[in-house]
């Protein structure tokens, strides 16, 4: 899911969508325990925290001044942070902070996992697209994609210690498919050491919970899908009820460029420089941290749904609920064995 991205796409309804069911279903709150929440702006998006608390209040402030560091870090959207100087062509290497460093070595290890189908390089390839900072009046030809690629692949960066550095001059770097989870678990451990243990944290529709609830009760977190006949109904269609963790979900419908009667996802194959254009509709990803569930959603996203349910059945800590579109057209859903155990009867 990406992040600090303030330029405005089309939208359509979603397929899926995520909303909070915690803290507002009826039941026993003891009265030890007080709600608090906290809302603002970061990162191009909102933000939500809402915890349980007996003494301890979190300060919106401090909040504020976490996501700050983080966008100095690693926002394409800020001039002077540490990204931006990296993406610079005269920059060979750069010293990174604490935030980047982190992003990057899990990322180094996504790239891994996925055989180079999570690659951080893409930067060139998002612009070229349209999806930057900048509008494109036109899609690109292969000639001009051809001509990006060659600064695209992991393998042209190296991590040594606290430094990153080019392999090949010109490669820059996009951390939006993984950035905006990792700010979420960074605030969670931050409520973790103010000693709240009961909370949900979402940023731009990324989730981290701890639960239970102070009432013992199980967090819920609701998905959404639309009557097949009528898109415009959207009727839940289950609860997930969760302890701990993180959901978020990734799809065709979030961000796309329509081009005429062409639509054009976010989600570029880093291969062969073009959209993935998938069966698979939309992904909701559960995972034990939300850096893991960001940043499998474009690994996800790029394999059929049957490919995408092996592939979840044989990593720990990782469920899937997936909506695609089977052979014939037609709307269907599955989950990975993990996910059906997060289900309850309503």
């Amino acid at each position: 899911m990406d992040m600090f991205n303030c330029f405005k796409f089309s939208s359509v309804k979603l397929f899926v969508k995520l909303f909070l069911l915690v803290f507002i279903s009826s039941g026993f709150k003891p009265k030890s325990y007080k709600r608090e929440q906290i809302n603002g702006f970061a990162q191009g998006t909102t933000y939500s925290i809402v915890y349980y608390t007996q003494d301890k209040k979190i300060d919106k402030v401090k909040i504020d001044s976490i996501l700050k560091s983080i966008d100095l870090s690693m926002s394409l959207y800020t001039p002077h942070s540490v990204i931006s100087k990296f993406n610079l062509y005269e920059t060979k290497e750069i010293e990174l902070d604490n935030h980047f460093k982190k992003v990057m070595e899990k990322s180094f290890l996504l790239y891994k996992e996925s055989k180079g189908v999570f690659d951080v390089t893409v930067e060139p390839l998002v612009r070229l697209w349209g999806f930057g900072s900048k509008k494109v009046s036109r899609l690109p030809n292969q000639k001009e994609i051809d001509s990006v690629l060659q600064y695209v692949g992991m393998d042209k960066l190296k991590l040594q210690g606290n430094k990153l550095i080019k392999v090949k001059d010109g490669v820059k770097v996009d951390l939006n498919g993984i950035a905006q989870g990792y700010s979420v678990d960074v605030l969670a451990d931050y409520l973790e050491s103010q000693s709240i243990r009961h909370y949900v944290i979402e940023i731009g529709g990324e989730l981290r919970i701890k639960g239970p609830k102070p009432d013992g009760s199980a967090m819920k977190i609701g998905i959404e899908k639309p009557e097949k006949e009528a898109l415009e109904n959207e009727l839940m269609k289950d609860i997930i009820h969760i302890n701990s963790g993180a959901i978020t979900t990734a799809g065709n419908y979030r961000k796309f460029i329509q081009q005429n009667d062409k639509t054009i996802s976010h989600h570029i194959n880093p291969k062969n420089g073009q959209p993935f254009s998938g069966e698979i509709i939309s992904a909701t990803i559960y995972a034990k941290d939300a850096i893991s569930a960001d940043g499998y959603d474009n690994v996800i996203i790029s394999m059929k749904a049957d490919e995408a349910i092996g592939f979840a059945n044989k990593h720990p800590h990782l469920e899937l609920y997936l909506i695609y579109k089977d052979k014939t057209g037609m709307i269907k859903d599955t989950l990975s064995t993990g996910f059906k155990k997060l289900l309850k009867a309503q």
